[in-house]
């Protein structure tokens, strides 16, 4: 392979980067929204559906009540739990009459737990404005007034939080920056996700979702997506098609979560959707489908294969031309790394680690492809369709 070539080829790994910040610099955040509650504020029920939770609830529930707030109630649906979830929830609710703990029906078929367990809180509340947020969640008190400030600001019927994502263990530093990098580079940033006009630019954050009631009601709420594996992408491209407004901001300040501990639970938790629900809203029909599965695994071959390429240059299994192309795409990777982990106020040790983190993303997605629609999530069995 000429040289010239070798570079003109390398130009992707070079321009990514760099159109990727583009798309991100004119996010906004949480902290442009007023603090304080107007005196007409909507009143605010915050529900947290949990499922043996018995690690996370207790700091999720108390951080909800600290919520500087006045008209607020936090409504924690317990999920049959069998871990202690039910006995930590029921000792919080009798220091706060804002709480109240209850427990859904039996999960029906064709639903998802989380699905379930949210509709169920929303239909114990006639709050005006109702928050769906994660049990390994953490807010601090300006959350809610700040969403609320956003809301009536911008118009929203739905806003969605992108908060700060904890990572304490090494896999954790590895695989979060991975996915979310994914994300990034897929839908830029929060104004770029606003302001386009196609749905399969349209997206929401599970951990974090406020709704208007009238148009959360209008919608048939989590009913609508009750069988939807990624029901948070479901909820924000239902509320575009059907001319609602949805916004995406950032909380880097007001919202933390640990969404998974161990290379297990990452393996686990990310695979669980990762392939039906990408699948299943892929633009282009059956053909763009048909190619999802080598959609999926680019990111993680992108990261992976350069270095590889690199190493084999360099002991002179191949040319100079891939070495070019190799040296050249690899230090494009690790600058991009360098910086995203400067931005995460990590170690810069991780960048250089960046291919380790790639191998494992390619197996959570090969993993996934293989499991098709099998899903398995908190001691829960689906089957999903898979959009053929």
């Amino acid at each position: 392979m000429p040289d010239f070539l070798a570079v003109a080829l390398a130009l992707p790994w070079v321009l990514t980067p760099l159109a990727t910040i583009l798309r991100a610099r004119n996010s906004r955040s949480l902290d442009d929204a007023s603090p304080s509650p107007d005196e007409d504020a909507p009143s605010v029920a915050l529900v947290v559906p949990a499922r043996n939770e018995a690690h996370n609830i207790e700091r999720c529930i108390r951080s909800a009540l600290a919520a500087d707030y006045p008209r607020l109630e936090v409504i924690a649906v317990d999920d049959h739990s069998t871990d202690g979830t039910s006995e930590i929830l029921r000792g919080l609710a009798e220091t706060d009459v804002r709480m109240r703990v209850i427990v859904p029906l039996p999960l029906p078929a064709g639903w998802f737990g989380k699905q379930w367990a949210c509709a169920a809180g929303a239909a114990a509340t006639s709050a005006d404005v109702i928050g769906f947020l994660d049990a390994d969640t953490w807010q601090q008190p300006d959350l809610v007034p700040r969403v609320v400030s956003a809301m009536r600001a911008r118009d929203a019927d739905l806003l969605t939080v992108l908060g700060r994502q904890e990572m304490g263990s090494f896999w954790e530093r590895m695989i979060q920056p991975q996915m979310f990098t994914v994300m990034l580079v897929q839908f830029g940033g929060t104004e770029s996700v606003n302001a386009s006009r196609r749905v399969t630019q349209k997206i929401a954050n599970g951990q974090c979702i406020f709704v208007r009631r009238s148009a959360y009601e209008a919608l048939d709420g989590h009913a609508a997506v009750h069988d939807q594996v990624a029901e948070d992408l479901a909820l924000a491209r239902l509320y575009f098609t059907s001319g609602r407004r949805s916004i995406v901001v950032l909380g880097l300040e007001q919202l933390s979560t640990r969404m998974y501990t161990s290379l297990r639970e990452l393996v686990e938790g990310w695979g669980k959707n990762i392939f039906v629900a990408g699948r299943n809203v892929m633009p282009g029909g059956a053909l763009g489908r048909a190619i999802y599965p080598l959609v999926l695994v680019s990111p993680a071959l992108a990261g992976l294969v350069p270095p590889v390429v690199l190493l084999l240059s360099l002991a002179g299994v191949l040319g100079s031309g891939a070495l070019v192309w190799s040296a050249i795409v690899t230090a494009s990777n690790v600058v991009w790394w360098l910086a995203i982990y400067a931005w995460l106020r990590l170690s810069p040790a991780y960048a250089l680690l960046h291919p380790l983190g790639s191998a494992v993303l390619l197996y959570i997605m090969l993993r996934s492809i293989v499991r098709g629609g099998r899903v398995r999530w908190k001691q829960r069995d689906y089957m999903v369709t898979v959009t053929r």
